[in-house]
């Protein structure tokens, strides 16, 4: 068995209590990023097993990245409250960053410079990581069936501007025209101003039934080379 592409469990100090969080590493010597993926919205029974989360998940580690998702505060045996619902994900937002921040430094030596970070998330997940974009400044974002309207979500991209890290980051954002709990014009009204292609899946509603092995073509296609 490879106890490499294992995932592990382990527990990371958030500011809320502990988080339950999985990982697992590529079977690669040089592996090409950590990729943190978040998942749907808590109160309405949104965990790291979501599938679109485990299509991630498995998608992004064959890639070779050290992959990792977790669950927010308060759901399964993560601790703290659960979200409010009020607060545009302030605390989930704070649990990304402490997530990310945990793996980065005990990864920090594998890679010859900054480490290279991949967000990534599905609806209430995926507007918390447009929010954790704002302090994390990845490298690369995917993005799926965001909640950026409820959320709030602040731009990714202001075009004609680079991100303060000296360059702007790649994003994916993939969306199904059947969503009937994410509309799709919502995300098209919020990346028309940042100039942000939209990849949409026909005949994908928001949990994409019958439609991960499009979802997982889109990413391979989108990471590789």
């Amino acid at each position: 068995m490879n106890l490499r592409n294992t995932p592990q469990q382990l527990f990371i100090d958030g500011p809320a209590g502990k988080l339950e969080t999985v990982l697992a590493e590529p079977d690669v010597s040089r592996p090409c990023g950590i990729a943190i993926i978040a998942h749907p919205h808590p109160l309405y029974g949104g965990t790291m097993n979501n599938k679109v989360v485990h299509t991630l998940f498995k998608t992004l580690l064959g890639l070779g990245f050290i992959a990792v998702k977790f669950n927010f505060r308060g759901v399964e045996r993560s601790e703290g409250p659960h979200n409010s619902d009020n607060d545009n994900g302030a605390g989930e937002t704070e649990d990304v960053v402490a997530v990310a921040e945990t793996i980065q430094k005990i990864f920090d030596a594998r890679f010859d410079t900054r480490t290279p970070l991949l967000l990534a998330g599905f609806s209430f997940g995926g507007a918390i990581q447009a929010h954790a974009a704002q302090r994390l400044k990845p490298r690369n974002l995917i993005i799926v069936a965001p909640a950026v309207e409820r959320l709030s979500a602040p731009p990714i991209i202001v075009p004609g501007v680079k991100h303060d890290t000296g360059y702007a980051p790649r994003v994916l954002l993939i969306h199904g025209d059947r969503d009937d709990v994410v509309p799709l014009k919502t995300v098209l009204d919020w990346a028309a101003p940042q100039e942000l292609p939209v990849v949409v899946v026909p005949g994908a509603e928001h949990f994409f039934h019958g439609r991960l092995h499009i979802l997982t073509r889109i990413v391979l296609d989108w990471c590789r080379p």
